[in-house]
């Protein structure tokens, strides 16, 4: 274990889509850093795709999840853990996404199983589950749900909270048929929200203007992320056909664009090829800044791609300042020279600050599938990025074990938590970082 107190200046490697120009940043923060291991699988269970959420009446208090059914409460902010095994009559299975209100509520959200019977019969899929917690996550709620819309299978949802109100937002993709080749199948971008506290969902509408097919594969509609606008606006991105689309909703949610805007394209697709994972996505991540700074009402999108090359992953992200209808060149957020892989990327931005936090596995230091996590943040409204190592040791995966699909991270007031999985070949584990920017 070590201690870092502050970063160095060095220089960052900004980028548009086919230029790479090298640009310094020269403002330094100190940071505090020091990893912790929240859990290690242990034979015959999963610990990845894990989410977090600091609680924004208390930073002391975090709640954090991962895949099947895992439940971490950290009541020091994120020093110790607790684990404990979610539960619900609608099953429980995968995708864990975890936030929270701004009355201190946490909430669950998952993938459905209600008859214990994965993919053995049509129920398996069928809603989307949010559990929710009154007690620091203590004791959860048996769930709400969706609509269940049999024979069609729900997946990949997640949430997002809007400051204004507590409303909670939810989008996902509906498949007609999971990894079904019928041209007559497709699948679709739903949204529903909350107005009661996760009590019950207002009816799903499709809000994606292209459907896509059923294959999980770049022609299929995925990665919607819903952020909450600073004037009442709802936004979402995702993935599809090598372009990142975006809609919006003025009237929280009732109706949204006729056409979805491209905010850019994707070369060669949000789902590619990483060496020693078993697959690997560059789906789009929507936050907005919250805070009264000169940045407010920004919307970001950030992402990963190979438009560099199959040997050259890098992570992207790109801004508007006019409510989605335009967008910036994509602009590089890793600072490594070229032919290296950064990949599995997820982002938040602190409230408080609007400072831009993004984490990802990074292999800038090593010629195999040695990997690091990286932190990169920016203070300026994302023009400029800086990147610090945060993970003590590398690891180094196994292709045959599943890694997940995603890693998360929460800013609350200067405190930063990640959370990511570590895969040392056979053995899973699931880790965060303590950090205070200063």
């Amino acid at each position: 274990m070590r201690l870092l107190l502050s970063f160095f200046i060095f220089a960052l490697f900004a980028t548009s889509c086919s230029k790479k120009t090298q640009t310094l940043l020269k403002s330094s923060f100190p940071v505090t850093t020091k990893n912790i291991k929240i859990d290690e699988a242990e034979f015959g269970r999963y610990a990845c795709e894990p989410s977090i959420c600091i609680d924004p009446t208390n930073s002391n208090i975090i709640v954090a999840g991962s895949v099947l059914s895992q439940v971490y409460t950290s009541m020091d902010a994120g020093k110790t853990w607790t684990l404990n095994q979610m539960e619900s009559s609608s099953g429980v299975y995968g995708d864990p996404v975890i936030r929270a209100d701004y009355k201190g509520n946490f909430y669950y959200a998952h993938l459905s199983n209600p008859n214990n019977k994965a993919y053995g019969d049509e129920d398996f899929l069928d809603r989307i589950v949010v559990q929710k917690s009154e007690d620091k996550g203590k004791t959860w709620t048996d769930g709400s749900y969706t609509p269940p819309n049999n024979p069609k299978d729900q997946d990949k949802e997640w949430l997002a909270i809007d400051p204004a109100d507590n409303t909670i937002l939810m989008t996902w993709t509906e498949f007609d048929k999971y990894n079904s080749k019928s041209k007559e199948d497709k699948s679709r971008i739903k949204f529903s929200k909350s107005t009661d506290s996760g009590a019950s969902w207002s009816a799903p509408i499709a809000i994606s203007e292209i459907e896509g097919n059923c294959l999980d594969g770049d022609q299929t509609t995925e990665g919607a992320v819903p952020a909450a606008g600073t004037n009442g606006e709802y936004y979402v991105a995702w993935s599809m056909d090598e372009k990142i689309y975006f809609d919006r909703s003025m009237d929280k949610g009732k109706t949204w664009l006729d056409k979805d805007i491209t905010i850019t394209d994707q070369p060669g697709g949000w789902t590619f090829d990483i060496p020693g994972i078993s697959r690997c996505n560059g789906m789009p991540i929507t936050e907005v800044d919250h805070s009264n700074g000169p940045n407010r009402g920004t919307i970001y999108v950030n992402w990963s791609d190979q438009r560099n090359g199959e040997d050259d992953t890098d992570i992207w992200i790109c801004q508007s300042k006019d409510q989605g209808n335009t967008w910036t060149k994509p602009l590089r957020v890793n600072n490594d020279v070229a032919g290296k892989h950064q990949f599995f990327c997820w982002m938040d931005v602190d409230e408080s600050t609007g400072y831009i936090y993004i984490i990802f596995y990074d292999r800038r230091a090593y010629e195999d599938e040695q990997t690091d996590v990286y932190l990169a943040y920016s203070t300026d409204g994302g023009k400029l990025f800086k990147n610090q190592k945060i993970s003590e040791t590398p690891f180094k995966p196994a292709k045959q074990i599943f890694f997940g699909d995603y890693c998360d991270i929460s800013a609350v007031n200067g405190m930063i938590r990640p959370i990511w999985t570590r895969a040392d070949k056979w053995k899973l584990s699931v880790w965060t970082a303590l950090i205070d920017m200063k």
